[in-house]
């Protein structure tokens, strides 16, 4: 909890983990998702601390002192020890400049708690008259028990000394004790939570993919074994055209037969016109059989014709299919192809 007198001073997103108060060598993410960290300045005590809240829980609250310091360890996370609250407090930004500006803003407000307590203790010195010493006077140790005599007081100020600087030694101790690889891996923990999710959703969606080109290779392979029932079918027409062609033949032959019959009917009609030499019943029997051959002639091309642009059809339909064919295994092998690499992949 902190007070309204309280105001930020500067703000950022980043992941927050603390150390294990266990194994003091691993991190322990503080939080799922990146959160608020805050610089607060309470300008009635006069003191600067970072402020991180996650839901209704204070995730960091460090009251910053001149001894603190910030260390960069990778390119994206950062760390600094709170003896106050017995912990190090780690952060992992999304991008180095992030982890620049808080540092550099860390610096800053280190050094305006330092010239705080100076001037904290400055203005002490100059209103307290119990003191009753002058400004060349060399001053203990500001850590002073009000009861007791000089003696202990004195005692009491070194060992608060020497535990401040077995604190220190711990906390270094156990900034020392974690590997450079596990502090590298932990700044990296949410990028690669990141990158998993990514790399799960691509899986989806490419499983996706592979059951539309599955249902689209099923309905190519049934469509490619429609179109060869097809060319079965033409081909075995074609097969029918070939023994239309020895019809084609035949009728060819019966045309020049009649053609010769007619043209030795028209020569002999011609010599039996030519009267007195053809009785007219003989006439007009010879002109009814010219022209029931002249009318066989006319349907035996009719027929001829009408073979011919059937199988020219037959012909141009077999084309067309056999080109579509074609197309539907380009596509066929492409779809396969492209199945072999996902299974690589």
């Amino acid at each position: 909890h902190f007070s309204c007198r309280e105001q930020p001073i500067f703000s950022t997103r980043a992941h927050v983990f603390q150390i294990d108060p266990a194994t003091k060598r691993n991190w322990i993410p503080a939080s799922k998702h990146a959160l608020t960290v805050s610089y607060f300045y309470d300008a009635t005590r006069n003191v600067y601390r970072i402020i991180s809240v996650g839901g209704t829980k204070a995730i960091i609250n460090s009251t910053i002192t001149p001894n603190m310091t910030f260390t960069k360890t990778s390119q994206k996370f950062g760390q600094w020890a709170d003896s106050r609250a017995n912990t190090v407090y780690g952060l992992g930004f999304a991008s180095e400049q992030h982890l620049s500006q808080f540092a550099e803003k860390f610096q800053e407000v280190k050094e305006a708690a330092r010239l705080a307590r100076e001037k904290s203790q400055d203005k002490t010195e100059l209103t307290n008259p119990a003191l009753n010493i002058t400004s060349h006077q060399v001053l203990p140790s500001p850590i002073i028990s009000s009861n007791g005599p000089g003696e202990d007081k004195l005692f009491r100020s070194q060992s608060a000394d020497v535990e401040i600087t077995t604190e220190k030694e711990r906390l270094k101790k156990m900034l020392s004790e974690g590997s450079v690889s596990e502090v590298q891996w932990e700044a990296e923990f949410f990028s690669l939570q990141d990158n998993n999710n990514k790399l799960v959703a691509a899986l989806h969606e490419a499983n996706a993919n592979v059951d539309q080109w599955k249902k689209q290779l099923a309905a190519y392979q049934e469509e490619t074994e429609t179109l060869r029932q097809r060319v079965a079918e033409l081909e075995s027409q074609g097969a029918h055209d070939s023994s239309s062609e020895n019809n084609k033949e035949e009728l060819s032959q019966t045309l020049e037969e009649l053609e010769l019959l007619i043209k030795a009917k028209d020569e002999r009609l011609s010599v039996l016109r030519q009267p007195p030499h053809c009785p007219r019943v003989l006439r007009q029997e010879l002109e009814t059989r010219n022209a029931e051959l002249e009318r066989r002639l006319h349907l035996a091309e009719q027929t001829l014709a009408e073979t011919l642009a059937e199988r020219e059809k037959i012909q141009n339909e077999v084309t067309k299919v056999a080109e579509i064919m074609d197309v539907k295994i380009f596509e066929l092998s492409e779809i396969r192809q492209g199945l072999a690499k996902l299974v690589e992949s």
